[in-house]
């Protein structure tokens, strides 16, 4: 597994799965000449995106950000729409972290996609629980509601199964909420209404996690915004405002579905990479 050291935090992505999905839906508007240059795509105009939670340890405390696909939740009908190729094997990687779904004390969900959340619930049996317990799961107001009454749209993402073994683990925040020192989740909507990013910040220096406003660093312009964005334009403006901050003060980027970088750095005008930290796991789909 890959990891990053990040001051007095540590970064480890975790396998939540891996998702195959159509390059155009994934680029919205963007003509395939100009998206596919930037992001390979395979026959079948599908470009890989892994679903792979950070497990981040910090001041004693672990944290997840996002919980992956989950594992047997997926009907074969939704295995074959949204190309999984494989399912989350979340708690075998903690696990090799020598943590336990017990030891994890906060899961901040960027937003609550059956791709994002599905690792919030697993199965007992007959039963779905809880996968973490005793975590208390930090996730916006607006996106908590429309999770449990999801409109003609969403009801095909917010499913009942991710979320009602977990209710009574939800704290809910507005516009904005410090987790921890140096961890803060800020509300963006666009992707969804209530859709939030996290700034991970520590000695002067800053990663921040754009979740699915930029699920990949391809995704970097402002105006590369996906299809299954519920407010394309609101993505537009929140990118537009965080890159001009990101940039000028030399940012990490991380990514949640990037195949092929797990952090990006540029340089203040964007045209230049100035340093990686590359997917260990080789991609299916490559250039």
């Amino acid at each position: 597994m890959d990891q990053f050291t990040f001051h007095d935090m540590t970064l480890t992505w975790l396998n939540g799965g891996v998702t195959s999905l159509d390059g155009g839906a994934m680029f919205g508007v963007v003509p395939k000449p100009l998206w596919s240059r930037k992001y390979p795509v395979n026959a079948n105009n599908q470009i890989e995106l892994p679903t792979e939670p950070i497990l981040l340890q910090y001041q004693g405390k672990n944290l997840l950000i996002d919980t992956g696909v989950g594992f047997n939740k997926l009907n074969e009908k939704q295995l074959r729409n949204f190309g999984v190729i494989e399912e989350s094997s979340l708690q075998a990687s903690l696990t090799a972290c020598h943590i336990e779904p017990n030891d994890v004390d906060y899961i901040l969900m960027t937003h609550l996609h059956f791709d994002h959340a599905g690792g919030l619930t697993e199965w007992h049996g007959e039963q779905l629980v809880s996968a973490f317990p005793n975590a208390k799961i930090i996730v916006n107001q607006i996106e908590w509601d429309e999770m449990r009454s999801p409109n003609i749209r969403s009801r095909n993402t917010y499913w009942k199964e991710n979320w009602e073994p977990i209710v009574s683990q939800v704290v809910t925040f507005q516009e904005r909420i410090e987790v921890l020192p140096g961890i803060e989740m800020v509300h963006t909507g666009g992707h969804s209404e209530g859709h939030a990013i996290i700034k991970l910040t520590q000695n002067n220096e800053t990663i921040l996690h754009m979740g699915d406003i930029m699920p990949t660093h391809a995704h970097q312009n402002p105006l590369w915004v996906l299809a299954y964005d519920d407010y394309p334009m609101t993505s537009v403006f929140a990118k537009e405002k965080l890159m001009k901050e990101a940039l000028a003060e030399r940012y990490w980027f991380s990514f949640y579905h990037d195949a092929y970088y797990r952090m990006i750095k540029w340089d203040s005008t964007g045209k230049q990479v100035v340093d990686e930290v590359k997917r260990g796991r080789e991609a299916t789909i490559q250039f």
